[in-house]
């Protein structure tokens, strides 16, 4: 650090730094010395905003300039964060090998993934009837060409009330959804009809090998949905196939 032409030195001399200098000069030594241990392109913390000012995702700071943050990293507060990090890290790895799913206090909260979506998958919708109850129903097919090898789609019914898409909602519809990441979720939206849920009439499948996800769905009958839950009211089909 220049220590000349500073008040009460003589010329050629040291002067006495002033607080303003030598915090300046501290922060320079810093960021050489952070340069020289870290690569920011390869820093998880390392965000550089909109507006060009550079935060950090561990210890929630703002700073100016790469330098500020490269000092930041060097300070207590960002040490102790790493070190908090590590040892919880090392925690949850210990638990994963050991098969403890159960969790408790702040590690009972699931953290949300941020998966990069694709788009949606195709699709086509079959028609479909029991040739012996008559039975209505639809056949979904749904290409995942990009799906990973141990992944599974998942499917759910969801009532119009649980949407959040059509207002008001309609209860004379219902929704099934369909989701395979990374693909967005696909809603299709069905009558509000009583689903049969025998094996052989609702089923799902996923073929490995085309990528494609299969899903039959077949509605109850006018008579088997209005006497479904009254003992001894069987439809005669149903009672005829047992």
């Amino acid at each position: 650090m220049d220590q000349q032409n500073r008040a009460g030195s003589k010329f050629g001399g040291g002067g006495v730094a002033s607080q303003s200098a030598t915090n300046a000069d501290r922060r320079e030594r810093l960021r050489k010395l952070a340069l020289e241990s870290i690569d920011l392109d390869k820093d998880p913390y390392f965000f550089k905003n909109h507006v060009g000012a550079f935060e950090c995702r561990l210890c929630l700071t703002v700073h100016q300039n790469d330098g500020s943050y490269l000092a930041h990293t060097q300070g207590r507060k960002h040490q102790t964060n790493l070190a908090r990090r590590a040892a919880r890290d090392a925690q949850m790895g210990r638990r994963k090998e050991e098969g403890d799913g159960l969790m408790s206090g702040a590690n009972a909260v699931q953290v949300r993934r941020n998966v990069i979506k694709i788009g949606r998958p195709g699709y086509k919708i079959t028609k479909t009837r029991e040739p012996v109850t008559r039975q209505q129903g639809l056949l979904f097919q749904l290409q995942y060409p990009e799906l990973a090898p141990n992944t599974m789609p998942r499917i759910r019914f969801m009532s119009a009330y649980e949407q959040k898409v059509e207002d008001p909602p309609d209860k004379s519809y219902q929704y099934l959804l369909v989701a395979a990441e990374p693909y967005e979720t696909c809603a299709f939206k069905l009558q509000a009809r009583e689903v049969d849920r025998n094996p052989e009439r609702h089923w799902t499948w996923y073929d490995g090998d085309s990528k494609e996800f299969w899903v039959q769905v077949t509605f109850k009958t006018e008579r088997e949905e209005r006497y479904s839950g009254v003992p001894g009211l069987a439809p005669a089909a149903s009672r005829g196939l047992r």
